[in-house]
């Protein structure tokens, strides 16, 4: 069995021309790991910090691939994330996911990679087109015109939705009905709160979006309030969340309890593609749709591993530091690139910008 002769971990400290979303994110730290075996295989892994704020994280990677990683033998990738993950018992998840996110991806890279297919056929699937939603260009302090020019241009692309920013004030009833009379009867309309509302504006909000006819709401409460969005559930709108939660843990009551319609795992957050593909997988079982944190590049092979995945989030962040993202097709689907592993690579700026 080959061993891992080369694992590096660095970080690229990205910064963008403005604020983006209804967080507004203006800084990215992109965490990447890089590993080669004795036969010359690679993997590529990445995560990152959305505002920035990286180096505990990128500690927390070099630490796993010094202790797990470097000169040794791999187990296939969900067993090996078992075994780092462990580690954790007395130092908590944290950084410690973020990193081993990075570690992750670049497992499950570099296995697709030995196997010579696609990373979603690695992870027992078969690539498929999934539909895309927008998402990129809403922000929450956009005037409606604004909004509606946004999701105008985004349904004339072909996609399938559209999600706008809302929080849970007067000024989203006249944003929602300008989406909903920009886009027509075609195209799905979701709602992103940004966990901006308390618990009687998201009622307000709910109540609203079943008049508009919104697909679902994402992030109404916060996403520890589990008690609050109990008594959202029966609202007659599905409610999504989960880019901020840690660990699949941090799922399973929101999912058994039936609370949540949609969960959205975010790469980082949750620990990588296999914490990504065992919620994928409990989903299945409970009849709750999976719609990622935007990536929807690494995401599609996500979904041809597990049918629980519905949507897609097109939210333009990362791509610029890659090569090798799939293109939405004109029917607004994407669909897994079929290179073997993720198909992803630094571009040579990115690459320029790593400090390891």
């Amino acid at each position: 069995m080959s061993k891992i002769e080369r694992a590096q971990a660095g970080v690229v400290e990205y910064k963008l021309d403005q604020a983006v979303g209804g967080s507004g994110v203006a800084a990215v730290d992109l965490i990447v790991v890089e590993l080669t075996d004795s036969d010359g295989a690679s993997g590529l892994g990445f995560s990152y910090v959305l505002g920035g704020g990286g180096d505990l994280a990128l500690r927390a990677a070099e630490a796993q691939l010094a202790r797990f990683i470097r000169g040794q033998t791999l187990a296939p990738p969900r067993a090996q994330w078992k075994k780092i993950a462990q580690s954790f018992n007395r130092t908590g998840l944290g950084p410690n996911l973020i990193g081993l996110a990075a570690v992750d991806v670049a497992c499950w890279d570099l296995h697709a990679r030995r196997m010579n297919v696609p990373l979603g056929v690695a992870m027992g699937g078969q690539i498929r087109p999934t539909p895309v939603y927008g998402s990129g260009g809403f922000n929450v302090v956009q005037s409606a015109s604004d909004a509606a020019s946004v999701a105008e241009a985004q349904a004339l692309r072909g996609l399938g939705a559209v999600k706008p920013r809302v929080a849970g004030i007067k000024k989203d009833a006249d944003v929602l009905s300008a989406v909903r009379k920009a886009v027509g009867e075609r195209t799905q309309v979701m709602a992103d709160a940004n966990e901006k509302c308390d618990l009687a504006s998201a009622q307000w909000l709910m109540a609203l979006a079943r008049d508009q006819g919104l697909l679902f709401v994402e992030e109404p409460l916060p996403a520890n309030a589990l008690n609050g969005y109990r008594m959202l559930r029966n609202t007659g709108v599905a409610i999504a969340t989960g880019e901020h939660l840690q660990g699949l843990r941090d799922f399973t009551g929101l999912i058994s309890e039936g609370v949540v319609s949609v969960v959205q795992p975010d790469l980082a957050m949750i620990g990588g593609l296999t914490p990504s593909l065992d919620l994928a997988i409990t989903a299945e079982a409970f009849d709750a749709s999976v719609s990622p944190h935007f990536l929807p590049g690494l995401f599609a092979h996500l979904a041809a591993a597990s049918s629980a995945v519905r949507w897609l989030e097109e939210f333009p962040l990362l791509e610029p530091l890659f090569e090798g993202w799939p293109e939405i097709s004109k029917d607004g689907t994407m669909s897994a690139s079929e290179a073997p592993g993720h198909g992803l690579a630094l571009t040579a700026k990115a690459r320029g910008m790593l400090r390891v």
